[in-house]
């Protein structure tokens, strides 16, 4: 940026800026299908924030830079929804559905036609524009009297701060959590010692009425806005019509909508859906259909509490009963011990289900789970099996609460229920399980990536006294490995491969495997980016590594804390000794940034088996040269490389008529490239 720009050209460039952030915002959150690569995005992103910096007479709310604040909020102001956000009558089987049809029918002369919309199950929210900026954002909550959290919306990406029209509307949809993002954040809550989710509707709630916006950020929610209640200067006559235009609008709908002409012709979208539904990406809890025609909804008109012309389809809850066997005590390489329930097989959406998680001691008291309960399972958000409740009138006259460890299973040492958290931990240091855990992520495919290194060998090397911390693997010689069970000649040789090449591995891959809490592969990757040799990493300042965008005061403390440590210094010592590789070897963001490579900003899935080299050494290769490798085929991606024995994800790639590449194309080009 020129230092002599003059404020008039700073406002142009800022309006430029803001136009194309936002188109490319709308293309890869709402449209699924972006066009310029995160390195060119984040470039264009950061122009604007210098702009913004130099010209803070510039900065206005519904910039792309103020998506995420660093506002707490002191509690949330209660807003009185001028138009009441009602609710829906339920129908539950295929009759309730009829009824519905029948007394359409009854209600009006004219044709009308049924519009079917998934029923997302989220946080029902409401947003107000002005001119086509996002004013408003509040929750349901009674109807009529909900939740500013206007601040806290703003973080999510799909919800556009300006509209492509400057209207004056209303809109209202579900606000929800993506069953990845899900998954996620309760592995991480799990092994932080915290209480768990119940399900994706719950932790949306939970983000969106955090008091601190930062916090809702992380939960990474999503959004689809499925009516208008204030239309403004919009014109429509149907429902299909206005989401149409929403569209238009850069506002996100749902695009799985369907007019029909007949009441069966809704059921049999029913039951499809019914079946479909764990194979979407988000949560949905039924189907909702509504009169298409606005003349018609009017004509029908409303009860006090509901539409009399629209209705929601609920589908059963995906649940069985089960008798729990046995509770099964883990211990985490964090030292949080976490049950298991083992129980009688069970049909579960489609697959067998033996174990559940109980997640924590305090929900085994809370539930009141015992011994040869027969339970109610269900699977969270379609994906983790849970214990809901015990069938209490199943239960045997001489049945005991169960008795909660309060020694660690591994190594018996005394367990602590810490104030903060709802988990039971083993203290312990020098636990066997946590070692062995800890050594298991250090080889992991993520972290060092010591193919063959897996919990059985490891299990086998610690108990021999052969290892004690991940610098001793470095130390396993060709003979004591063949004093394992099973291990051979050939396993042997493979092994030590393994473990020499991991010593290559460039330092983004060590710092995750040393298992540093609340450091994952992403903070792992801007770290060592960062400060690019692991004695700079030892030698920061908390401060220091706060500064780095997307790290929180959580994770640097954490960093700051552990390499603070003596024993640190000397596993670190070790590894330099074993001749590992304490360097960060990848390109830097500017790099990148200039790289004119093919693979620079693109998205690439790789399936089958590779014979050349192994996935991640592919995966290390492609992201060295400013690609992004991603586990799932979707409208994002732009290429897919198929090696032996592809499936799924080929065909897919094929159906929706995708570059392939096999794997003799890809070497040669990461081999052209890294070459010139």
């Amino acid at each position: 940026m020129a230092i002599d720009q003059t404020f008039e050209e700073a406002k142009n460039k800022v309006s430029e800026l803001r136009d194309l952030l936002d188109k490319y915002s709308y293309q890869y959150y709402v449209q699924d299908k972006p066009v310029i690569s995160d390195t060119d995005y984040d470039k264009l992103y950061k122009e604007l924030v210098g702009l913004e910096e130099n010209f803070p007479d510039l900065i206005s709310n519904d910039s792309p830079t103020q998506r995420i604040g660093g506002t707490i909020l002191p509690g949330f102001e209660k807003v009185t929804h001028e138009i009441p956000m009602l609710s829906l009558g339920n129908a539950f089987d295929e009759n309730d559905l009829l009824e519905f049809d029948k007394r359409i029918q009854k209600l009006t002369d004219k044709k009308i036609h049924y519009i079917c919309e998934l029923k997302i199950d989220g946080l029902a929210i409401s947003l107000k524009y002005k001119a086509g900026k996002l004013v408003l954002a509040a929750t349901r909550g009674n109807g009529e009297i909900g939740e500013n959290v206007t601040q806290n919306i703003r973080t999510v990406k799909s919800v556009p701060l300006r509209l492509k029209k400057p209207y004056n509307i209303e809109v209202r949809g579900e606000c929800y959590m993506p069953k990845s993002s899900f998954v996620a954040l309760n592995e991480e809550r799990e092994e932080n010692g915290e209480a768990v989710f119940a399900n994706p509707r719950n932790a949306a709630a939970g983000g969106l009425r955090n008091l601190d916006a930062k916090e809702t950020a992380k939960r990474n929610l999503s959004i689809f806005i499925y009516t208008v209640a204030d239309f403004g200067e919009m014109t429509a006559d149907s429902q299909e019509a206005a989401l149409k235009q929403l569209d238009e609008l850069g506002i996100r709908t749902n695009p799985e909508r369907k007019v029909f002409e007949t009441i069966e012709e809704v059921w049999t979208y029913v039951q499809t859906f019914h079946d479909k539904r764990t194979q979407l990406p988000y949560d949905i809890d039924g189907i909702v259909i509504k009169v298409n025609e606005f003349d018609v909804q009017e004509e029908i008109g409303y009860t006090v509490k509901a539409p009399r012309w629209a209705i929601a389809y609920k589908f059963k809850a995906e649940e069985g009963t089960t008798v729990i066997r046995e509770i099964e005590w883990s211990v985490g390489r964090t030292g949080v011990v976490t049950p298991t329930a083992i129980m009688d097989p069970i049909l579960l959406a489609g697959t067998t289900v033996r174990r559940a998680s109980l997640h924590n001691v305090d929900l085994i008291k809370e539930r009141d789970i015992r011994l040869l309960d027969t339970v109610v399972v269900h699977k969270a958000g379609d994906i983790i099996p849970e214990v809901t409740r015990v069938v209490l009138e199943e239960r045997s006259t001489d049945s005991e609460s169960y008795l909660v460890p309060t020694h660690c299973p591994a190594c018996e040492s005394e367990l602590v229920h810490l104030e903060e958290e709802v988990a039971l931990r083993c203290i312990n240091p020098k636990c066997p399980a946590q070692i062995t855990e800890g050594l298991a992520h250090f080889a992991s495919r993520n972290a060092m990536n010591i193919d063959g290194m897996g919990p059985k060998v490891i299990s086998q090397l610690f108990e021999k006294g052969l290892v004690h911390d991940v610098a001793d693997l470095y130390k396993v010689t060709y003979d004591k490995l063949l004093t394992l069970d099973k291990i051979k000649d050939k396993a042997a040789n493979k092994l030590l491969t393994a473990i020499n090449a991991s010593r290559s591995n460039s330092l983004e891959r060590l710092l995750f495997g040393l298992g540093i809490r609340h450091v994952g592969t992403k903070a792992a990757k801007q770290i060592a980016e960062q400060f690019e040799t692991i004695e700079n990493v030892q030698t920061a300042k908390q401060e220091d590594i706060i500064a780095i965008e997307g790290i929180g005061e959580i994770i640097a403390e954490s960093v700051a804390t552990y390499f603070s440590l003596p024993e640190v210094d000397e596993l670190i010592n070790e590894l330099r000794i074993s001749q590992v590789n304490l360097v960060y070897l990848g390109k830097k963001k500017e790099e990148l940034a200039k790289s004119d490579s093919y693979f620079n900003g693109k998205t690439i899935v790789l399936t089958g088996k590779l014979t050349h080299f192994t996935r991640e050494e592919a995966k290390d290769r492609i992201e060295n040269l400013g690609g992004k490798v991603t586990g799932s085929v979707s409208k994002k991606t732009d290429l897919v490389v198929a090696g032996e024995e592809a499936g799924s994800k080929l065909a897919k790639a094929q159906k929706l008529e995708m570059t392939v590449w096999d794997e003799d194309q890809l070497l040669k080009a990461l081999e052209g490239e890294e070459n010139e």
